[in-house]
């Protein structure tokens, strides 16, 4: 693990406004699940990055949303830490995080040999979670941190870095896409549609739009609107709309995924229908032209 408190370290430059603030909500929940006797999600650098920023890490009020969130942030780093793997394992062996943020699957992931972990994110929040890992190295065959904003124009970067369109690429939005203006997103999933080769797959956390304004999730959104962030881009049918935009996708059945039932028995009896399925975890593949 780097060592962060080194007297001779110059301090790391500072975080950018906005979402890099969500980034630290998932470092704190990825810190305390580190320290777990059997974690879901095993992050060592997770309390450098909360030690360096000199930030709580936590996402703002004390409704039930808030209370849930840590364990869902470990829940959903699963669910894609092992998409990504099966993706990668079954051929497509270059990775591309878009908005990466402050994860570390490029160094705490067994990849299979060969694979490429591209990370498109701020160039500042880049800078900052370079300097945290301290030239630790990746557990992937290459890591390359690819310094655009993933909400502009990203993909000559992406090519300049190395991305062959020709190969399967297996893509990661996490957390990126809702909070952007659809028209945002729209020209985010076109340019990664662009770049997919055939077999090529993505994973992506979608908002249900009829579950914005349960009394679940409203008081959540309002109490994230202080800070200045948002969830602009929700969807009724991930499904169809990914389709439309040239995916085969299907949002998972959580509650048939034995970890997600363990970590979120606790909340069961404050979730009602609408709650449950606040979020889409969803994951798909390239569709074959006919």
């Amino acid at each position: 693990m780097p060592d962060t408190a080194r007297p001779h370290t110059p301090p790391p430059a500072p975080l950018p406004d906005g979402l890099s603030q969500v980034a630290l909500w998932t470092a704190a929940a990825h810190a305390a699940e580190h320290g777990r006797p059997a974690p879901y999600v095993s992050d060592p650098w997770a309390a450098d990055f909360l030690h360096a920023a000199g930030a709580p890490g936590g996402p703002p009020g004390d409704g039930p949303l808030q209370r849930l969130l840590p364990d869902w942030a470990v829940v959903r780093t699963r669910f894609y830490d092992e998409h990504l793997l099966t993706a990668a394992r079954s051929g497509c062996r270059q990775v591309v995080l878009l908005g990466a943020g402050l994860d570390t699957r490029a160094f705490r992931l067994d990849w299979p040999t060969g694979v490429h972990v591209f990370e498109v994110e701020d160039p500042a929040l880049l800078s900052f979670k370079d300097h945290v890992l301290d030239w630790a190295p990746p557990s992937c065959g290459r890591r390359t941190a690819v310094g655009a904003d993933p909400r502009g124009s990203w993909g000559e970067d992406l090519l300049a870095a190395g991305l062959d369109p020709r190969r399967p690429t297996a893509w990661l939005c996490e957390t990126l896409l809702y909070h952007l203006q659809p028209a945002q997103v729209e020209s985010i999933v076109s340019t990664m549609t662009g770049l997919s080769a055939p077999g090529s797959t993505f994973g992506a956390e979608c908002v249900n739009a009829q579950a914005a304004s349960s009394s679940f999730v409203a008081p959540f959104l309002d109490a994230l609107s202080t800070t200045g962030i948002a969830w602009h881009w929700q969807l009724a049918d991930p499904e169809r709309w990914w389709s439309e935009c040239g995916w085969e996708a299907r949002a998972a059945d959580l509650f048939t995924l034995p970890y997600v039932v363990q970590r979120l028995a606790p909340y069961l009896p404050l979730l009602g229908e609408a709650a449950a399925k606040c979020v889409f975890l969803t994951t798909g593949a390239l569709r074959e032209p006919k």
